[in-house]
């Protein structure tokens, strides 16, 4: 690959500056020249008012902005330049100018036009070191993963767009990472990801992978041609109409970022009754005993049967201290064991009297089947009746 430093005003670059706001990307500059932000570039998110007016209060400073790298496309009309690195920075810089968002100086809100045109020369005549680099695709993007060392790191999704760039990441962005769409709401309540990182993004790949037994990379890779997205677009939708429809409660919290897509392939194909199951869901979220209230939707979907998805409370020390007590008092007043099924045995154990350490604690009404977990329901067992009893 090879490449060649230039030096450009920001006037230069600016010119012409187009920032998309529906989808936060600035898309042109070098008054038409330049592309700002190719399909394999993350969104825009330097825009929260701190990272942004940083990159401002810099050019004021006469800081430079640090190197920039564009890439040379070899197109025969223009667009002929794509920035490579430092697509933040420039769109930062182009919304300010063109008045998409305010600093503050000497305590009061400036815009680019309220400026002192002393400052605003100072913006537009600060030079910005640009390499541009020309290359065959492969060298460009594994360049463009070596640049990125500082700032605020790709993540792994926005990573694997740039690898993965053509008409099949255009379209997917479209759909899944497109933060001003209302159905990003709705997603919301299920999926856990920022849009503009492409979080949403990565989770719809990973539900309709992993079916295929692919990754997010092979699946990509199999389909980085393709001119739409029906299958993906179709299978997120499928999972999340699958939950809507069998907990119709409003989303509860505790929904976000479940394995969904993993829950509908194992479950989606029995039948069930979203009023039993949502009447369900709302009693076990309610019940201080379950302590792990994001496995109430495994539990359910299960069949109700495996406990251990809800990490049940058990009992404190304090209240098997104060059964094992009361047990073991009546069992040696009638000389018998204090464990109750050892007590009513043939074996030698039908007498003895058990440590607490060799004891453990058992709801006398199973926890299942609405058992409280109080001393009123505690019951000390040996451990080898315990463990030998099946629906604690």
């Amino acid at each position: 690959m090879k490449t060649e430093l230039h030096q450009y005003t920001v006037a230069a670059v600016t010119k012409g500056f187009v920032y998309n706001e529906l989808e936060a990307k600035g898309l042109f500059g070098l008054d038409g020249d330049l592309v700002i932000q190719p399909e394999y570039q993350r969104h825009y998110i330097y825009g929260d008012g701190k990272k942004d007016v940083a990159v401002i209060e810099s050019l004021l400073k006469g800081y430079p902005l640090g190197l920039i790298y564009f890439v040379d496309t070899g197109a025969q009309s223009a667009p002929h330049l794509e920035v490579l690195d430092g697509q933040q920075r420039i769109t930062s810089v182009g919304r300010f100018v063109t008045g998409k968002f305010a600093i503050e100086r000497d305590g009061r809100e400036q815009t680019f036009s309220s400026l002192p045109a002393e400052d605003r020369d100072r913006i537009m005549d600060s030079d910005l070191l640009v390499y541009i680099c020309s290359g065959t695709e492969a060298e460009i993007k594994e360049w463009f993963q070596t640049i990125n060392i500082a700032g605020i790191p790709l993540a792994p999704q926005e990573l694997r767009n740039a690898i993965y760039s053509g008409p099949f990441v255009t379209a997917a962005k479209a759909r899944f990472s497109n933060s001003q769409s209302a159905l990003q709401q709705k997603w919301a309540a299920y999926v856990n990801g920022d849009p503009r990182r492409q979080g949403v993004l990565e989770v719809a790949l990973e539900w309709v992978a992993a079916p295929q037994g692919l990754s997010i990379d092979g699946y990509m890779a199999a389909h980085r041609q393709d001119t739409g997205i029906r299958e993906l677009q179709t299978y997120f939708d499928t999972v999340i109409e699958w939950v809507s429809s069998i907990f119709t409660a409003p989303p509860h919290r505790t929904m976000r970022g479940l394995e969904w897509g993993r829950l509908y392939e194992t479950y989606h194909h029995r039948s069930y009754r979203s009023g039993d199951m949502t009447e369900q869901m709302t009693d076990l979220l309610d019940d201080p005993a379950v302590n792990n209230e994001k496995g109430v939707y495994e539990y359910l979907l299960g069949g109700g049967t495996d406990t251990r998805l809800l990490d049940v409370r058990l009992f404190d020390p304090a209240t098997k201290k104060e059964a094992y007590k009361r047990q073991t008092d009546a069992a040696k007043k009638k000389d018998i064991s204090n464990c109750p099924l050892c007590a009513v045995g043939t074996n030698a154990n039908k007498s003895r009297i058990y440590t607490l350490k060799e004891m453990e604690a058992d709801h006398v009404t199973a926890w299942s089947n609405r058992g409280s977990t109080n001393l009123a329901n505690c019951e000390m067992l040996c451990q080898s009746h315990n463990r030998a009893k099946g629906n604690r």
